[in-house]
């Protein structure tokens, strides 16, 4: 592909010449390329999921931008970027949260104890559920987590006592704005 600013005899041509190179213009700049193949054979079940999901995409961007707050925090993480806030909230859809790390440590079975629950996403984690359940199964308790000073960790605190502290399952659902959900279970 080849750029062409400036040149009067391309200047503004668009189109294709012959079945060998095309024209377009992007930015004020005249883009040369080849002419592109066309697909021969029809798209496999993991294409056509692909372009679903981007039709999705675009679909909760076009819903995201219509409420002026969040356009305003998509606009606002876009700049520096070379992006548009509309990219960010198409990716955002695209990318659910990762949960990096579920730190029991301090988790003795005592109310009042924490787990600190480190989570990340591309653009901003929404929530966190916890939920601890004993060695066979039975939920001790589960609720919200609250994220720390620092935006990454979020700590939930235990309102239930459990003796049987050890052998125990914590569930943890990370969710972003558009509401992918990432699960991580965590035994101690």
């Amino acid at each position: 592909m080849a750029k062409n600013a400036r040149n009067i005899v391309t200047q503004g041509l668009s189109g294709k010449l012959g079945d060998l190179i095309v024209f377009r213009q992007l930015n004020d700049e005249t883009i040369v390329s080849a002419k592109p193949k066309k697909r021969v054979a029809p798209p496999g079940q993991g294409e056509i999921d692909r372009r679903k999901h981007f039709q999705e995409a675009i679909l909760y961007a076009k819903e995201a931008y219509s409420e002026p707050a969040l356009k305003e925090e998509y606009k606002q993480k876009a700049k520096g970027k070379g992006m548009s806030g509309f990219n960010i909230a198409v990716a955002d859809f695209m990318n659910a949260p990762h949960i990096d790390e579920i730190d029991v440590s301090n988790y003795h079975g005592q109310v009042g104890d924490t787990i600190r629950i480190r989570v990340t996403d591309n653009f901003k984690v929404d929530s966190v559920h916890t939920t601890i359940r004993k060695g066979d199964g039975t939920e001790v308790e589960e609720g919200q987590a609250e994220v720390l000073p620092n935006g990454l960790d979020w700590e939930y605190k235990v309102t239930q006592a459990n003796t049987f502290s050890t052998g125990c399952m914590f569930i943890v659902h990370a969710f972003d704005i558009p509401g992918n959900d990432t699960e991580l279970n965590h035994s101690n």
